[in-house]
């Protein structure tokens, strides 16, 4: 019922609920939008003691978990496997969102390519025309 008076989804009220069990500087962090609900939720079921440890690297660290993250946590914790060092293994991996990215104006690259090309299409072909100049630069090098 309370879903439907604040237009929200009875998922989503379980969600706010389940965010009660947060310490408070954690949820403090969700409020100020530093850390997003889903994550949240799942960090919510770390005991108290393994939040603080959390809540200690992230601030050590300067960095947020993300859902996987969270997830992952929150799996190694029911194992009773979770601790610093695992926490501070988990949020220094690379998330999906941080890699590097390599762009490239595509007016520099478009007359090589039919207009409409798909840039799936183009990436996989400039990456197979690189390895084609690596092989024929290798074989030179051979030759030599």
């Amino acid at each position: 019922m309370l879903g439907e008076q604040v237009g929200e989804s009875q998922d989503q009220i379980r969600r706010y609920i389940r965010l009660t069990e947060l310490i408070i500087p954690i949820l403090d962090m969700v409020d100020d939008g530093k850390i997003a609900i889903r994550p949240a939720v799942e960090l919510s079921y770390l005991p108290k003691k393994q939040q603080t440890a959390l809540l200690d690297t992230m601030q050590l660290e300067d960095c947020t978990p993300s859902h996987a993250q969270a997830i992952k946590m929150r799996k190694f914790s029911e194992e009773g496997r979770l601790n610093e060092d695992v926490i501070l293994s988990i949020l220094s991996e690379e998330k999906g969102n941080q890699k590097e990215q390599f762009r490239m104006p595509k007016e520099r690259i478009s007359k090589y390519f039919s207009p409409g090309t798909p840039a799936k299409q183009m990436e996989d072909t400039i990456v197979k025309a690189l390895e084609l100049y690596r092989k024929r630069e290798r074989s030179k090098d051979r030759e030599r």
